[in-house]
């Protein structure tokens, strides 16, 4: 670790100076805006270990995501939770952990983003519903707290099971508790055979069939609805996938790779910019249509996970979206620029852990300030 970096922290921490942690730049779009002097992690790149018998990465947090993923392409192995590759738009401030808004579709894909800025985001790809999120794959990390001490959690073996696991409360933080360092990461082998099938059906009848899938002993690793379309794809041993296209039915989707790569990365033309602002909706899989719970909400809906992911174009007022949202068992976080709070409110307890959590690990509230919440 450089000196000068941690010199820096130091520094800030002495003179309450806020630093907005930046990485390629590609999510500096999600969550509100960081207020602070830019600190660039891009020059702590590079794998520090690596061995595909033991299903374990170790790299340093300013890892080009696209670096890392070749590098487990070559032996056969992969991120099982799909981070996206946001591509950082020209007018992109930087971040914590991340980065931009999305560029349009048909941009090229240059893969940029960083380890720690997918760690950071907590953001995972289409495989998420049945592989895992990224906190389970996260098997220890290296942090910068807000005083400049250097401070370890979890370790690089998969069966680590010692006290509070720390490292994926990293996950999702938006590097509001310390500057991410090195991660360790649970890695998975490839599937030996992946098939993509379409479905022309209304949303009510996808998400029934989409649940109705997930309860059977079928090899899914992805689903995604929109504009009358059900896109599911099959991932295991050869013969698993085939009795399973026998089973379903439907069309098989040429060019798969790439579908999946759009959706994962936003660069299908649903997501491009556009006058209706852009939701990230969890709800349960089960739930129906989201503008069908409240008279009057309009809204066009792109379905992932099985029904738990809902992306919402829609131009109601935030609390109408939050309400929506709340009624149908979920919430909802704003995934494109604009006025108010970026995610749900902090009930009254959860906004004392969360305090209690920031105050231990960045006392003088150096890092990010404001942009997991602007009081935070």
């Amino acid at each position: 670790m450089p000196e000068s970096f941690i010199d820096r922290i130091r520094a800030a921490h002495a003179d309450h100076t806020p630093l907005a942690i930046r990485g390629h730049g590609s999510k500096a779009f999600y969550g509100n805006p960081a207020c602070g002097e830019p600190l660039d992690t891009t020059a702590l790149n590079g794998v520090v270990a690596y061995d595909p018998r033991e299903l374990v990465l170790v790299a340093r947090a300013g890892t080009p995501l696209a670096e890392l993923e070749a590098l487990l392409a070559q032996n056969g192995q992969m991120l099982a939770f799909e981070p996206p590759h946001f591509l950082p738009s020209p007018a992109s401030g930087g971040g914590a952990g991340g980065e931009g808004t999305p560029t349009a579709p048909n941009a090229p894909n240059s893969g940029d983003g960083t380890l720690g800025g997918a760690v950071a985001a907590g953001l995972s790809g289409p495989r998420r519903a049945t592989a895992g999120a990224v906190r389970d794959f996260v098997l220890g990390v290296e942090l910068i707290d807000g005083t400049g001490q250097t401070l370890r959690f979890g370790g690089r073996v998969i069966k680590n099971v010692a006290g509070y696991d720390v490292s994926r409360l990293m996950v999702g933080s938006l590097g509001t508790l310390g500057v991410l360092t090195e991660i360790a990461l649970k890695v998975l082998p490839r599937p030996a055979e992946e098939l993509s099938l379409q479905f022309e059906c209304d949303e009510a009848t996808a998400i029934q069939k989409m649940n109705q899938w997930a309860g059977q002993p079928l090899p899914l690793s992805a689903t995604s609805w929109h504009a009358g379309l059900l896109t599911v794809r099959l991932s295991g041993a050869h013969s698993a996938v085939h009795a399973a296209h026998s089973k379903l039915g439907g069309e098989p989707l040429a060019h798969a790779d790439e579908f999946w790569a759009r959706l994962r990365d936003h660069r299908a033309a649903f997501f491009a910019t556009r006058h209706k602002p852009l939701w990230r909706v969890a709800v349960a899989s089960t739930a129906p249509a989201f503008s069908a719970c409240r008279p009057g909400l309009e809204a066009d809906e792109w379905i992932e996970w099985g029904g738990a992911l809902r992306w919402i174009a829609c131009d109601a007022p935030a609390a109408q979206i939050r309400d929506a949202a709340q009624h149908l068992g979920g919430h909802a976080a704003r995934f494109s620029p604009g006025d108010g709070d970026v995610f749900t409110p902090l009930s009254p307890a959860l906004a004392v852990l969360h305090r209690n959590l920031k105050q231990r690990f960045d006392p003088h509230g150096i890092f990010n300030r404001g942009r997991l919440y602007p009081d935070f």
